[in-house]
């Protein structure tokens, strides 16, 4: 079966684990989640991240991460750029998510960074997601 917007898939499946209290979850690798999973554990929304290599794409394992009350740390996770429906921006439109509370994770010429850096790097790009 093909799948036609593996981000979502990506954003889906840690929601779900979540939803479930699980404490780990394993997610289909690609270069670009393994970035954005970079991003998740660098921003603090996660515990720890590995790559499985399984002979074919290989997996990443994501450790999920709770508050002192067991709820998670990641309350919201939006798609921004669809398939259908792609969303650039440029350096002087840059999203802040939650008043910067949040983080919004972008594709640019300079690889898969944060909006803030972005900004840093003066690029635009695609956002993918917000997530805070």
């Amino acid at each position: 079966m093909s799948m036609t917007d593996p981000i979502a898939d990506f954003l889906t499946r840690i929601r779900n684990a979540q939803h479930a209290g699980h404490s780990y979850v394993d997610i289909p690798a690609s270069n670009v989640k393994r970035k954005m999973s970079r991003i998740l554990l660098e921003q603090g929304f996660i515990k720890k991240y590995i790559i499985i290599d399984d002979g074919k794409q290989g997996l990443i394992r994501v450790w999920l991460k709770y508050d002192s009350n067991n709820e998670p740390v990641i309350t919201k996770m939006i798609r921004v750029s669809k398939p259908g429906r792609r969303e650039y921006v440029n350096v002087e439109n840059l999203p802040r998510v939650m008043n910067n509370l949040g983080v919004a994770i972008m594709t640019t010429p300079k690889g898969v960074i944060t909006a803030r850096e972005a900004k840093r790097q003066n690029v635009g790009g695609e956002v993918l997601c917000y997530i805070w």
